[in-house]
């Protein structure tokens, strides 16, 4: 992947999952600047907002890395706060709460971690998907159109 086609991956992939929302009936607010974690909102009904944060991995990195998310950053446990990963090469989503991360991240046999130590202390990190890009079954309930309702 060139730099030019590396430095744009992430907002084209961002535009991609934001046009998917779009397209599931969402009413989708772009952030113009990402500096705290938001990608865009969602606005649910007239009190109710979603913060969301996308992440993608992309179909040339590491077989074993294509369903693996690092360095998530969560300040605080929010109900509101939810993270949208992409694995281009299964072409898959998954839509999961903030909480959920922080929760699976203290039992056993997850996949979701904490860091506890080193320059990435305090943050997060998921593997949906296998070291062969395989769909892990614990996350069933946040991939694709069941994850997508969650959010509603």
């Amino acid at each position: 992947m060139s730099y030019r086609d590396s430095a744009s991956y992430g907002k084209r992939q961002e535009f991609k999952a934001i046009a998917k929302l779009l397209e599931l009936g969402f009413d989708v607010y772009s952030t113009l600047v990402d500096d705290q974690g938001i990608d865009c909102v969602i606005r649910i009904d007239s009190k109710r907002y979603l913060d969301i944060q996308i992440k993608a991995r992309s179909k040339t990195c590491s077989l074993k890395n294509r369903g693996y998310f690092p360095l998530l950053s969560i300040k605080e446990k929010n109900d509101n706060y939810f993270f949208v990963f992409y694995s281009e090469m299964i072409d898959t989503y998954w839509v999961i709460p903030s909480s959920d991360i922080m929760r699976m991240a203290h039992e056993d046999k997850t996949n979701v971690s904490l860091n506890k130590n080193g320059t990435n202390a305090g943050k997060y990190a998921a593997r949906v998907a296998g070291n062969n890009c395989n769909p892990l079954p614990q996350f069933d309930k946040y991939k694709n159109e069941k994850g997508f309702a969650l959010l509603k």
